[in-house]
């Protein structure tokens, strides 16, 4: 079994509930346990400016599927929540993005991981910080330390 992080974010159709469902179906993965939820929080959005703001949390898993099996996995699931790939940063139903799996480094046209752009964006470390203050992602530093470095503006825990 393998830790792993995975990133969700919505701003159609409900989006929180859209975010819950989600997390749900994280939970239900064959050969995978979810360890623990972040807080949800409402951001604004990143890229295409003219959208409403996201719903973003994260979760923690414990898997035997391959790194490649579980972004299928999310892949499903966000096919199943409606996503449809229409614009780049644009509105979604809901938005999965595998972001650590513990000691496994990639890069190539279907994975790149860690994240590359998680360091970049508020939305992803904000709950990611929840579940893992101290996680080092490679070659990059601390989640907290990399956090702290962001503008926060416009973001918020929901209740």
């Amino acid at each position: 079994m393998t830790l792993a992080y995975i990133a969700l974010g919505s701003n159609l159709d409900d989006p929180q509930q859209q975010v819950l469902d989600a997390m749900d179906k994280l939970a239900s993965l064959p050969d995978t346990r979810l360890l623990r939820r972040s807080r949800l929080y409402r951001t604004p959005p990143w890229g295409v400016l003219e959208q409403p703001p996201f719903v973003n949390a994260a979760v923690q898993v414990d898997t035997a599927l391959s790194a490649y099996a579980l972004l299928d996995a999310l892949l499903d699931i966000e096919r199943g929540a409606g996503r449809v790939r229409a614009e780049r940063n644009g509105p979604r139903t809901l938005d999965l993005d595998l972001l650590h799996v513990e000691g496994v480094q990639l890069d190539d046209a279907r994975l790149t991981l860690p994240h590359p752009r998680m360091v970049e964006r508020a939305f992803v470390l904000l709950p990611l910080n929840d579940l893992a203050p101290a996680l080092q992602l490679p070659g990059q530093g601390a989640v907290a330390e990399l956090l702290a470095r962001l503008d926060l503006a416009g973001c918020e825990r929901l209740p």
